[in-house]
């Protein structure tokens, strides 16, 4: 097991939002979407959940949380992309197009450009917590960890179930030589959503590091 760990870049960023359209899902109302979610047949929750990634509110990610554990692989995949989509809007048209230019600038890698858009998206509509979500990515992708650790902090007071900003933590922890804080963090986004990748691997070789710290120390 490698002493250094690749969580990858990007787990406080944005999911790639690539979900496939279950029959029918289109179709249906909020309020069927959210009963369909807990149906008993794979489809039909898979169905509800891509249904509220579609058109679900803030507290519509707070139901998918359940389904992140879904004992069908496509509806634990999809509840994670819905949460994304859903985490992604704003409520407000001329905010949604800002976030999406910042978006496009993280993905040509124009991240001065970014950040000034997503500074711009938390100055408008400071209650978003996705914006400080994406600055956050960008200070940490620019080595600014003390700024990203603040941003972070925003994204958990406003929405205390965001997997990619606690993992987001743990990056930054890792970047900071802290073990110790970077598997507590890495614990509560995966106790939220136990999808994200490399998890066992990424634990295993924290608590080694933890273990190997408090030894030195004795």
């Amino acid at each position: 097991m490698s002493n250094k760990i690749s969580l990858g870049a990007l787990c406080l960023l944005f999911a790639i939002e690539g979900c496939s359209t279950a029959l029918g899902a289109d179709s249906l109302t909020l309020a069927q979407a959210r009963r369909a979610i807990d149906a008993s047949a794979p489809e039909a929750r898979l169905a509800g959940v891509e249904r509220l990634g579609e058109i679900g509110t803030a507290a519509d990610a707070n139901r998918l949380v359940a389904r992140l554990a879904d004992g069908d692989d496509s509806v634990r995949a999809s509840s994670v992309d819905a949460m994304w989509r859903i985490w992604s809007r704003s409520g407000d048209r001329a905010i949604d197009a800002l976030f999406r230019r910042g978006l496009e600038q993280m993905q040509s890698a124009h991240l001065d450009d970014a950040l000034a858009t997503f500074t711009e998206v938390i100055r408008r509509k400071p209650q978003f917590a996705e914006g400080w979500n994406k600055r956050a990515t960008i200070h940490y992708l620019l080595g600014r960890h003390a700024e990203s650790l603040k941003d972070c902090a925003e994204v958990i007071k406003r929405n205390p179930i965001h997997f990619g900003a606690l993992s987001g933590y743990a990056q930054i922890y890792i970047a900071l030589g802290d073990p110790e804080r970077a598997l507590e963090y890495y614990e509560r986004a995966l106790k939220v959503n136990p999808n994200l990748p490399n998890a066992a691997e990424a634990i295993g070789i924290l608590e080694d590091q933890v273990a190997a710290k408090r030894r030195n120390t004795i």
